[in-house]
């Protein structure tokens, strides 16, 4: 039997990574190759020239003395972890398939848990912010899907205690799974999926989802959409319209419940992306590090009060 190509790649293994970023100046090196791969240029004149300042770790410009930092302006800006801890804690998290806890994570990080978890938090909001610059395209599996424990009373949509998100699945002319894409909603509502549509589907893409009549909003985005009524109940999810999202929305929920004891109604997007991130990159494992260390230079800096404040949405 032939193995699974993706399963058995090959990755990094922590005896490589220790030898190539086991170092405070082997990390901050990797970081100045990714924010200026042509050299360094000064962000206010453009000028090529610089100097190192003795007294503190910054780049002064030779030609109008603006000095610029290596972490300014980026993800990593503002913090007093070492770059060692950033680099093995983004490690950490792209190799693992089905996630690791912040309370693990501080475990193998050596910080206490509030300063992981913070940690942990900004570098799924890169995940998340990144992945949704890319729309998903060609044939799309969509649907309803719900975050949340039991409680007693209203159950099913509209329980109080569930987090509704939308769940999307791109397939090849193939049939297979490439991308996917699953994003918070206040509701299921024609506004909210026309606007998450406009933003997440690339126009004239074929969207296939069952009887949600908020579905038809597909259509006033651009998109070609194919309504299947399933009826509901346990057959229709094993309909083939639907394989792949229901798989994966199963997957990323046991995965969930399996890692994390609890998530927060106003963080669930962040550990939605986290999943959508890894899986929309599986066939680079060896790359993504490097990759999420590139899409944290992008990522503005979140400042701890904004993690826990309003809600986060697609």
């Amino acid at each position: 039997m032939s193995r699974n190509k993706v399963q058995f790649q090959k990755s990094i293994s922590i005896h490589s990574f220790i030898a190539k970023f086991g170092t405070e100046e082997q990390c901050r090196k990797h970081l100045f190759s990714l924010r200026w791969p042509n050299g360094f240029r000064c962000p206010y004149c453009g000028y090529d020239q610089y100097c190192h300042l003795n007294s503190r770790p910054l780049y002064q410009c030779n030609h109008c003395h603006h000095q610029s930092s290596l972490i300014a302006g980026t993800l990593f800006a503002g913090t007093k972890l070492p770059l060692t801890i950033w680099f093995l804690a983004i490690y950490l998290i792209t190799q693992e398939k089905n996630g690791i806890s912040a309370l693990e994570l501080s475990r193998e990080l050596g910080i206490s848990y509030n300063a992981t978890w913070r940690l942990k938090q900004k570098i799924m909001q890169a995940m998340k912010e990144r992945d949704d610059e890319l729309p998903l395209s060609g044939f799309i599996q969509l649907d309803d899907a719900y975050w949340g424990g039991v409680k007693k009373g209203k159950r099913g949509r509209g329980a109080s205690n569930k987090s509704p998100f939308v769940a999307a699945v791109a397939m090849n002319e193939e049939g297979h799974p490439m991308k996917m894409r699953f994003s918070m909603v206040t509701g299921f509502r024609k506004g909210e999926i026309r606007d998450w549509a406009s933003h997440h589907i690339e126009s004239a893409s074929l969207v296939i989802s069952d009887g949600l009549s908020c579905f038809n909003a597909i259509e006033s985005a651009d998109s070609h959409h194919l309504k299947i009524v399933t009826g509901g109940g346990a057959a229709s999810v094993k309909l083939p319209y639907f394989t792949w999202v229901n798989t994966m929305i199963s997957n990323v929920k046991n995965a969930m419940h399996g890692t994390y004891h609890a998530i927060k109604r106003k963080h669930l997007p962040r550990y939605l992306g986290e999943f959508c991130y890894k899986f929309n990159r599986r066939y680079d494992m060896a790359g993504m590090l490097t990759q999420l260390l590139t899409d944290c230079i992008k990522t503005s800096a979140m400042p701890a009060r904004l993690l826990k404040l309003a809600e986060v949405r697609w």
